[in-house]
């Protein structure tokens, strides 16, 4: 069974300093929340390489190969013989599998973001609270009942304006 604690801090010093201190002791699993985005966060918290250029890569790759053959099959399926050149040629093609490859690819980016973001979220996030939209920010840390006075300590120690119990 987990328990959790949600943290607010007033400045964005000491949420940084909130978050190392964490990661400096092992505790893995928390959820920052921010009234903005904040490059310091960012460093502080190290996400990995989100997935989102998978997508756009596969889409991307799709739609060349897509608008090529769509080209050339247009191209052999109502030949146009002029002056003895080639039925399919690669060349003029290209634009259209470049025009396809942005739009499928910027298509499937959209698509991704909406898959690995979960949106809609149906059910409320553990640990919000409504102050952290406004001007605050937040920790919510999930952890044992074991190291919960650990936790406890570790937030007050980086400068938390308020520690309270979640679950």
């Amino acid at each position: 069974m987990t328990r959790g604690l949600i943290a607010a801090y007033h400045e964005l010093d000491a949420l940084v300093e909130g978050i190392e201190a964490l990661q400096h002791r092992k505790f893995t699993k928390f959820t920052v929340y921010t009234p903005t985005p904040r490059h310091e966060i960012e460093h502080a918290i190290k996400p990995p390489t989100s997935k989102i250029r998978l997508f756009t890569l596969i889409g991307g790759l799709c739609g060349v190969t897509f608008g090529y053959w769509i080209a050339i099959w247009t191209s052999d399926y109502w030949p146009l013989v002029v002056g003895g050149k080639a039925i399919a040629s690669w060349i003029p093609y290209t634009i259209i599998g470049f025009e396809v490859m942005v739009l499928v690819g910027a298509l499937s980016t959209v698509y991704g973001m909406f898959i690995l973001s979960r949106v809609p979220k149906i059910t409320q996030t553990m640990g919000f609270d409504p102050r952290f939209t406004g001007g605050h920010y937040g920790i919510y840390v999930e952890t044992s009942p074991e190291r919960l006075k650990e936790a406890e300590a570790t937030l007050r120690e980086s400068g938390a304006v308020e520690v309270t119990n979640e679950r």
